[in-house]
């Protein structure tokens, strides 16, 4: 869930009691989500080959190689950026998991 509005385009596609899935669409490098923090565990699918940008605050930024299709998956994290790092659109797929786990 972002707590900052960011260039990128969210589009909730499913929302329910158990997951929300959100497609994220950067028009162009540089476009990003805005700072936010998940809130529950999450499930990334990358709809391209290429890379993401991370910006992890204080100056560190990583990056992170994304193939098509291939997904990743990450539990409740530090705040971050989501920025597109290549010189054409990209989009992915956001799961998140809104049950806690048992």
């Amino acid at each position: 869930m972002c707590n900052s509005k960011g260039s990128a385009t969210a589009t909730v596609r499913i929302n329910n009691d158990r997951v929300r899935v959100t497609e994220w669409r950067f028009n162009k490098r540089g476009a990003n989500t805005g700072w936010h923090r998940h809130a529950y565990d999450y499930v990334v699918i990358p709809l391209f080959d290429g890379v993401l940008e991370i910006d992890l605050g204080d100056g560190e930024r990583i990056t992170a190689q994304m193939e098509n299709g291939v997904p990743y998956y990450r539990e409740i994290g530090v705040e971050h950026d989501v920025i597109n790092g290549n010189d054409f659109e990209c989009a992915f797929v956001e799961v998140e998991l809104l049950q806690e786990r048992t």
